[in-house]
């Protein structure tokens, strides 16, 4: 054989031997976009809501002592509350479709600055729908707890149950879950209470009243926040 024809055999044969390059692996980025949890938040996504609150402060600063109504949208819609509790301080700081991760993200700006004796929330509704689980509710929650505390030791803290709603009635089993987490844990502090509007919004069929909500079968109409009004004010006292 040839000398060309020997190196040209003995260079195929190293060829064959050597391993393929390894496929290249994702860039960390990508990682953390395959491995994102469904319920991560963009925790300033309503900051202009703060924003306008701050901007309103600015102008008559509400007076300390007061009952701070904290949460989703279910209390900034709640446009009635001054009327529904005459002659209580009530300030309405619901803002957005918030969830509990961004409350206790705003809690400082939205809550404790007004140095209320009672701050009454709702949340945990957005949280479950986004995918977070009652466990996940329930750390929330005590974390909100625990940063009221830090700042107003003897403030009462007023949770309003997760409402039953048509619109997301196949989330029911866990909106009961963290609804029986949060009250366990409620029960045990006098300085807490648990406002339960999930039982009386359900109708004689075990489902929600239809006419208690807007079209959107997610909000609601007057008679809604009627019941509302109704389960909280004994907590108000």
């Amino acid at each position: 054989m040839k000398a060309a024809a020997k190196l040209a055999l003995l260079a195929a044969g190293v060829a064959c031997a050597r391993p393929s390059p390894a496929p290249p692996s994702a860039s960390p980025s990508a990682r953390q976009t395959t491995s994102a949890s469904p319920a991560a938040l963009e925790l300033e996504r309503y900051e202009p809501e703060i924003r306008a609150f701050e901007t309103s402060d600015r102008a008559a600063m509400p007076a300390p002592g007061g009952i701070v109504f904290f949460g989703s949208s279910s209390i900034r819609r709640w446009t009635s509350l001054a009327a529904d509790f005459p002659g209580l301080p009530v300030l309405n700081r619901g803002f957005g479709g918030s969830t509990f991760p961004e409350a206790n993200h705003y809690i400082s700006r939205a809550v404790l600055r007004y140095r209320p004796r009672i701050v009454v929330v709702y949340e945990g509704d957005n949280d479950i729908a986004s995918g977070r689980s009652p466990q996940q509710v329930l750390a929330d929650y005590r974390e909100f707890v625990r940063l009221v505390r830090d700042s107003l030791p003897t403030a009462r803290i007023v949770f309003i149950g997760i409402k039953p709603s048509p619109s997301r009635w196949a989330q029911v089993d866990q909106q009961r879950e963290a609804n029986r987490l949060v009250r366990e844990v409620v029960q045990a502090d006098t300085l807490q209470s648990y406002v339960d509007v999930f039982t009386p919004m359900l109708g004689a069929n075990g489902h929600p009243q239809p006419a208690l909500f807007v079209g959107d079968s997610l909000h609601m109409t007057p008679a809604g926040y009627a019941i509302w009004r109704a389960q909280v004010a004994p907590h108000l006292r």
